[in-house]
């Protein structure tokens, strides 16, 4: 064999080996390789958009918090001044109640002075008439009239 025959046969053997692996191999591992690089950015890409999405519902989620704290204060003023009134309301309740209580009082005393006072001028009577009748039944003495009324200015 000739170096020439042999570097001949090698250059086609290889030609032929090119031919057949850019043919047959070449292209499925080509077709592989673009596969896994379109997988591999798309992933990137699934990335990127679950940190944009991460980032938008972390401010959301801020944004909701700061809107709940803001509703909570508002509820908070809103049950202080509606105490407030609740208290204010039955302050003037009781004080109403204690001006009909004190008017009521007031009455009761004033009823119970009128009986006194009747029920004393009962008494003065009956003395009165008691007396009128001792010194009618007695001669008429002015020592014994003077006695008589010193005893009844004593029982008054």
């Amino acid at each position: 064999m000739n170096i020439n025959a042999t570097l001949f046969a090698q250059i086609i053997v290889f030609f032929g080996l090119v031919w057949f692996t850019m043919k047959f191999v070449w292209p499925p591992i080509a077709k592989a390789l673009d596969e896994r690089a379109a997988k591999i950015a798309e992933g990137l890409a699934a990335a990127e958009r679950g940190k944009s999405d991460f980032e938008q519902a972390e401010k959301k989620v801020a944004e909701l918090m700061a809107e709940g704290r803001g509703q909570v204060a508002e509820m908070v003023a809103n049950a202080e001044k509606r105490a407030a009134a609740i208290v204010e309301e039955a302050k003037q309740q009781a004080s109403t109640e204690a001006a009909r209580i004190t008017a009521q009082a007031k009455a009761d005393v004033e009823q119970e002075v009128n009986r006194a006072r009747e029920a004393l001028r009962e008494q003065v009577a009956a003395l009165a008439v008691k007396g009128a009748e001792s010194i009618l039944r007695s001669e008429v003495d002015a020592s014994k009239h003077a006695t008589m009324l010193n005893t009844l200015k004593q029982e008054l």
